[in-house]
């Protein structure tokens, strides 16, 4: 597939659409989680993107909506599609359906709502569904303990774009690579000429590291497993409530998560845990133990019978006066033993191992002396070791838990993109139940509707009569006002989008032709001054040439000029419309007039009237075939000559 040929792509779009593994499946798929993974395309554009590409794909020329009110109609049946949407990805993944002429694509979309309808929108699963977002990728990540080293300028470059997370450095020879060895945790050498050199530290060569990048910033994986928690838990418990059986073993998922903290650390390590709490931990131990050391000395001096009072001695100690020769002297046996307490305290507190333990016999000793003092070159020599075992560990553990992560990946983003895909099945069903929906027939002329109700009214759906109505051909629609007639226009609007979405419709029953385009006019707000008039003409006088598989709606375009002319105008429309086998439903105050000056028999369906009651019309709100229904006027008059003694309005009412 070519992107640029998709509307709105441009090359810079094209390029991040190419670092989609496999882009093409997702552009025909309509698949916004996925597109929205490519650099720089947010879930708006996504979606933008994928209706352009599912055009393309069917051949969809997007001219279906041909009016202004046409597109309102449409956005009002998105509107209540993704209102029953639970998450941000599910409103912008519907907005990927749209009305087309392609049958390919509406028996595509009708697939997917059939069993979409089938969905059951437990309140649990929306409450679960509330919680899942599209995975984002891991940002952010530096890594100080390790680094990559490499004598070649061109590998320097290339390992800079393949492993930013790393510092980079270049080397000369085997001095160098010994000092990297002694600043880093693990250094990763790139030339294969270094290998067999004999270095302090952890140095391995591996030439490919760049091939394989993930190996060796295990931080990438983990740290994206790590922010993405919490909506992997959600899909899962939305998979776990809906039953379905993901990609991904969710056991394993749930075990592996438990592993990461929330930083994106190893969980659960006895090892790593007391290195760390060693490490962090180091310096209040060695001044502790300095602080046990000097108790027992200073118990000691102050029991020791000498040639001066103990207080006194020890006030001169504790003055600073040279005792060296008295403690090597007189308390050589418990200045070893203040020492000994010194170091158990370290190794105790911090809890280090045999070899550990070696480092803390530099901390404290030497000459005797008063206070007992640490050797700070040891402690730091300690904390280096303590460390690099520390970040060692930590490398090692991250290596392989993000090795078995590596192999949830693409699980685990199924997982997701299949939990999001499930809110738009449930939109779906919701809208469905919602408005008592069924999957309309497609095919013949007109249209044919049984027991539809417009959801877009302003009353609650459940108040909402039901509407039975079929055309085939021209027809003028008469009715009194406020009697539902362009409520009829615009359930019969959106029936036929929904229908050329693939979707399933508001009625009983319904059947819909095959429209190629869906020309609604809505009512003029008064009359037109010359030009506007003019304008309109032109409008209509494109609307006749071609009209052949058009679907028609005109809601009283008597009300651009005088009633007269008027008629003799939409007369002139409807013939065009009649010669040329389009279907067409006026709505109209004028049917006398237009049939007058038309050329064929038009036919005339009303939504009549039943009578006045407390002033309010009762209307039966399906149109009658073939029946020119009763205006308002003559209802109040009828009202009238029924309750009056005089015969004014008896004879006024023989007037209609």
């Amino acid at each position: 597939m070519e992107f640029t040929a998709i509307p709105g792509v441009g090359e810079k779009t094209a390029a991040s659409l190419a670092e989609l593994d496999d882009a093409e499946g997702a552009l025909r798929r309509g698949d916004v989680a996925a597109i929205a993974r490519s650099p720089d395309i947010s879930e708006g554009r996504a979606a933008a993107i994928a209706r352009g590409a599912i055009r393309r794909e069917h051949g969809d020329d997007g001219g279906f909506l041909a009016t202004d009110r046409a597109r309102e109609i449409y956005d009002d049946a998105l509107g209540l599609l993704q209102e029953r949407a639970v998450t941000t990805y599910g409103e912008k993944r519907l907005a990927t359906f749209f009305p087309s002429t392609e049958q390919s694509r509406i028996e595509e979309v009708r697939a997917f709502a059939t069993r979409a309808m089938e969905r059951d929108p437990d309140p649990d699963l929306l409450d679960a569904l509330a919680g899942v977002e599209p995975l984002e990728p891991a940002e952010g990540i530096r890594v100080r303990e390790r680094c990559v080293a490499t004598a070649d300028a061109e590998r320097y470059a290339e390992a800079k774009d393949a492993l930013p997370e790393l510092p980079v450095e270049v080397i000369d020879d085997r001095r160098e690579l010994g000092e990297l060895g002694r600043s880093y945790s693990t250094v990763y050498v790139l030339d294969a000429e270094f290998a067999g050199i004999d270095v302090e530290g952890d140095v391995r060569v591996v030439p490919d590291a760049l091939e394989r990048p993930e190996e060796f910033v295990p931080e990438r994986t983990l740290t994206f497993f790590a922010d993405n928690r919490e909506r992997l838990l959600a899909a899962a418990a939305v998979h776990e409530i809906a039953g379905t059986e993901p990609e991904c073993d969710l056991d394993s998922l749930r075990a592996a998560l438990e592993r990461v903290d929330e930083d994106g650390g190893i969980v659960g390590d006895d090892e790593l845990d007391r290195l760390s709490v060693a490490v962090d931990d180091l310096d209040a131990a060695v001044s502790t133990a300095e602080s046990v050391g000097n108790d027992h000395l200073r118990d000691a001096i102050g029991e020791r019978d000498v040639t001066i009072e103990g207080t006194d001695f020890l006030s001169l100690v504790e003055q600073g006066a040279r005792v060296d020769s008295l403690l090597s002297r007189e308390l050589a046996d418990d200045y070893d033993r203040a020492v000994e307490l010194a170091r158990e305290h370290v190794v105790d507190s911090l809890d280090l191992d045999a070899g550990e333990a070696e480092f803390v016999e530099r901390v404290f000793g030497g000459e005797p002396s008063f206070p007992l003092e640490h050797n700070e070159e040891a402690v730091s020599r300690l904390r280096t070791e303590l460390t690099a075992d520390r970040d060692r560990r930590a490398n090692r553990l991250e290596t392989e838990l993000a090795a078995e992560l590596r192999e949830l990946r693409e699980p685990a983003e199924s997982l997701v993109d299949a939990a999001l895909e499930l809110d738009v099945e449930l939109a779906i069903s919701r809208f469905a139940r919602d408005f008592d929906c069924t999957m309309p027939t497609l095919g013949g002329e007109g249209f044919e509707i049984e027991g539809g109700r417009s959801p877009l009214l302003d009353v609650p759906f459940e108040a909402v009569d039901p509407v039975d109505y079929g055309v085939e051909g021209v027809t003028l629609l008469s009715g009194v006002n406020s009697g539902g007639k362009t409520s009829t226009l615009d359930l019969v609007g959106l029936i036929v989008v929904l229908a050329h979405m693939g979707l399933p419709v508001p009625a009983e029953d319904a059947r819909v032709g095959q429209v190629s385009e869906l020309h609604y006019y809505a009512k003029s707000q008064g009359t037109l001054d010359a030009g506007a008039f003019e304008s309109t003409l032109r409008e209509f006088g494109d609307l006749v040439e071609g009209a052949d598989g058009r679907l028609v709606l005109v809601d009283e375009l008597e009300s651009i000029t005088e009633p007269g002319a008027s008629a003799k105008i939409i007369a002139g429309i409807l013939e065009e419309l009649h010669e040329q086998g389009a279907s067409a439903v006026f709505v109209s105050h004028l049917a006398d007039g237009i049939r007058e000056a038309a050329s064929f028999e038009v036919a005339v369906d009303g939504i009549e009237a039943v009578g006045l009651v407390d002033g309010e019309l009762r209307v039966d709100r399906s149109p009658k075939k073939d029946h020119l229904a009763r205006s308002t006027p003559e209802l109040i008059v009828e009202k009238l000559a029924g309750d009056a003694e005089n015969g004014f309005y008896r004879d006024l009412l023989e007037k209609f």
